[in-house]
């Protein structure tokens, strides 16, 4: 526990500093509180570009790792053995690399302590004096001014009624400042008010009870959209061999199957905590889901630019071939055309050697002929007779054996 204290104060202390600067500088806590959500995603910038890096990268290996999966469908050690040398192999962190994704959240969750507790962050007064504010303002104020049974916002409703009870905070020595409360007001809405869901309980349609009923709305909108955003710009990176988008790959992902969960169940649960929390929380929520947008179509952006590389140069060689294969049919087109009825020689490669070399020899004697004829010293030789065979039957020579002798009985025959 008092790790986690430790810990926990190590964002909250420096980050609280910022707000309460910012709001003793424009004071107008609608205002301070954005400002502050935007430097907040701008000091998480470094974070975020290695969450954003590592999904990315995930994204890009979608095709190779379900073909491993594939492939080794029937032997899950061997599949996963497999993914994990395509990561080491690509330089990808593989599971590992999503905790860059949830370190930016991990920062952001302690700073809703501060958003909650303006007395205490912004006000600058300690736990002890906080609690005697609130409660001599309990004392104070008419019964249902503070939430019945729910304590975790009161600092909000007390740190928007401090200057209206400044006689009931008398005996508590406070500072100017603190006397001076926080202004919740922005816009028309008091941001310290939780929005009523049921407008039909409202007692008018004005712009304060519209304006915070709108805001848990746009501040789930502004999340489903960011969620969306985000996943196509991963899927964009998703491509075949050819350097084109691979979008069944994309869809049958599992980052795409998780996405789908995470589309939805985020902004629902945006909205529901939106009803039940002060409009602040909501513009804080909003303000983060736009600015959120914004690093992360630069992000994309920026990191894009070797993938897009590695695309053109796929889809260069996928024109190549494809013009290659093209001009291939072509002849073979020319060929049919030529020939028809598909009547072909006999063009073994034995043959056709057989046949390159006789030619040759036949050529060169033709030559030497010509040579020959031209300086008159030709001489046309008689044709050679055939062999006489030992059988009599030119066309079997051996047709009686290789030792038939006919003389073999004759009276001058004489072995050897």
């Amino acid at each position: 526990m008092f790790l986690a204290f430790q810990l926990s104060d190590i964002v909250i202390v420096p980050f609280s500093y910022l707000l309460r600067f910012l709001y003793q500088l424009v004071n107008n806590y609608g205002l301070a509180l954005i400002l502050f959500t935007v430097l907040v995603k701008v000091i998480l910038i470094p974070l975020t570009a290695k969450g954003k890096k590592s999904s990315m990268q995930m994204s890009r290996m979608t095709p190779y790792v379900q073909a491993l999966r594939k492939k080794y469908e029937n032997d899950p050690q061997k599949q996963n053995e497999a993914i994990q040398a395509l990561y080491k192999e690509e330089g990808v962190s593989g599971g590992c690399g999503c905790l860059w994704s949830f370190i930016p959240l991990l920062i952001l969750i302690p700073l809703y302590t501060i958003v909650r507790e303006p007395i205490t962050y912004i006000l600058g007064e300690s736990k002890e004096v906080t609690n005697q504010i609130i409660e001599a303002i309990k004392a104070a104020a008419p019964e249902g001014t503070f939430t019945a049974g729910n304590s975790y916002y009161d600092q909000m409703t007390a740190a928007a009624l401090i200057p209206q009870y400044k006689d009931a905070l008398a005996g508590l020595n406070l500072s100017a400042q603190t006397l001076g409360g926080v202004k919740f007001d922005f816009l028309g809405i008091d941001l310290a008010r939780i929005p009523d869901f049921n407008i039909f309980a409202w007692k008018a349609f004005t712009w304060a009870n519209i304006g915070a009923f709108l805001l848990p709305v746009l501040s789930a909108g502004s999340q489903m959209f960011t969620s969306w955003l985000s996943q196509k710009m991963n899927n964009s990176v998703i491509t075949n061999d050819k350097g084109l988008q691979d979008t069944e790959t994309a869809k049958n992902s599992d980052a795409a199957q998780t996405g789908k969960y995470m589309l939805y169940m985020m902004p629902i649960m945006t909205l529901i905590f939106g009803f039940s929390m002060p409009a602040a929380i909501s513009v804080y929520w909003f303000i983060q889901g736009i600015v959120s947008t914004v690093i992360d179509v630069i992000l994309t952006k920026i990191y894009r630019k070797s993938y897009d590389e590695e695309d053109h140069a796929r889809r260069l060689k996928a024109l190549q071939e494809e013009a290659e294969e093209a001009e291939k049919e072509r002849v073979r087109a020319e060929r049919r055309a030529a020939n028809p009825d598909g009547i072909t020689e006999n063009t073994s490669k034995k043959k056709m050697q057989q046949k390159a070399q006789k030619e040759k020899e036949a050529a060169k004697a033709a030559a030497a002929r010509e040579y020959a004829i031209r300086k008159g010293e030709y001489v046309e030789e008689d044709e050679p007779s055939a062999p006489k065979t030992l059988s009599g039957i030119p066309d079997r020579p051996f047709c009686k054996g290789r030792a038939y002798d006919p003389n073999r009985y004759s009276v001058n025959h004489t072995e050897e």
